[in-house]
């Protein structure tokens, strides 16, 4: 009993450094001293919780777990407010719900709706289209999304736009144009997606030396620059799932 009575004085007196260090109301002292655990457990999920990243995880987790039980939600509710607006806002929110259940062909037909008028060069709604036909392997109309993208809006996510032009180089089969193109690409490159599409095309030509070299590389940059961004981890991971047969 005595040592859990100093292990609870010890947070005690951590909760009431916290909060002298973040500047809280002093009054938040007397709740923490005077009721040992329950006064802990009050701060914590009034003050500190909110905000945190175990807050965003739960959230991130019930999210999750909504989109399981009922994963068309978020697409119906985008469907049903197009309806209401025809909105270009609306069509681009619908068309990212699209894009994530791969419905390919309906993302680039509102992408496409969207690109008339004083939208006809807008970066946005051409990088859209341009990543959902190199996704969905609609090559001519990638090839005229990034041509587009370039005299257009030439300073839109340049270093995104040149991964599509690569990945576009290799759906192609121009597989040196597009080994060249990652090459010169991964070193300017913000993020694992590029070097992780280089070891893929590597793996690919049989160059598995090459590749599992990459692969080990994401990986490394994965742990040395961590991210809680979903995608990143999403990068990291295939990396793993690709190496995994060749150990």
């Amino acid at each position: 009993m005595p040592l859990l009575g100093i292990i609870v004085l010890l947070i005690q007196f951590s909760f009431a450094y916290h909060v002298f260090k973040t500047g809280r109301p002093y009054w938040w002292i007397f709740v923490i001293m005077s009721f040992p655990v329950m006064g802990c457990l009050i701060y914590y999920f009034v003050e500190v919780f909110p905000g945190s990243r175990q807050q965003r995880q739960a959230h991130k987790t019930a999210r999750n777990l909504i989109k399981k039980l009922q994963p068309d939600v978020d697409l119906k509710r985008r469907a049903e407010e197009l309806e209401i607006c025809g909105s270009v806002d609306n069509k681009m929110a619908l068309a990212e719900e699209c894009f994530n259940h791969q419905m390919y062909a309906e993302t680039a037909s509102l992408y496409e709706s969207c690109l008339q008028g004083a939208f006809a060069t807008d970066g946005a709604l051409l990088y859209g289209l341009a990543r959902v036909a190199v996704e969905g392997e609609y090559w001519d109309k990638a090839e005229m999304a990034i041509a587009r993208l370039n005299a257009d809006a030439p300073k839109f996510r340049p270093q995104e736009v040149r991964l599509l032009a690569a990945r576009l180089l290799q759906g192609r089969g121009k597989t040196d144009e597009a080994l060249a193109a990652y090459r010169a690409l991964i070193p300017e490159f913000v993020g694992l997606e590029a070097r992780f599409r280089y070891g893929e095309l590597l793996q690919q030509l049989g160059q598995h030396e090459a590749a599992l070299q990459m692969f080990n590389e994401v990986i490394t940059q994965a742990k040395r620059f961590t991210s809680p961004i979903e995608a990143e981890q999403q990068w990291a991971a295939a990396a793993r799932q690709a190496i995994t047969p060749s150990r």
